[in-house]
C-alpha cells in the first residue's frame, strides 16, 4: 500500500479543531474516540488530510464510538 494524499502537520491539525497541544495528544490516546492516528518523522507528528475528513464526516453523521457503544449497552434494559 503506497501512502498518497496531502499530510497535515500537528500546528495545523490543531489550528483546525482549535485545540491545544496537549488535546490533540489525547485524542491520540483515547481508542475510543477513534480520532486517527499520525504518522510520525523525527518526533514530528503528520496526519492525513483524507483519514481527519473521514474521522469529521463520522462524528458528524453520529456514527457510535467504542465510548457511546459502551454507554447504551450499560443503559439498556436487562433480559428477563
Amino acid at each position: 500500500m503506497t501512502p498518497s494524499g496531502e499530510y497535515l502537520p500537528a500546528k495545523i491539525v490543531r489550528i483546525r479543531y482549535g485545540v491545544c497541544g496537549r488535546t490533540l495528544a489525547r485524542w491520540e490516546e483515547n481508542p475510543k474516540l477513534g480520532f486517527p492516528q499520525p504518522i510520525r518523522i523525527n518526533k514530528n507528528r503528520f496526519w492525513r488530510l483524507e483519514d481527519l475528513v473521514n474521522w469529521e464526516r463520522a462524528r458528524a453523521a453520529g456514527k457510535p464510538t467504542a465510548a457511546k457503544a459502551e454507554a447504551e449497552a450499560e443503559n439498556a434494559p436487562s433480559a428477563p
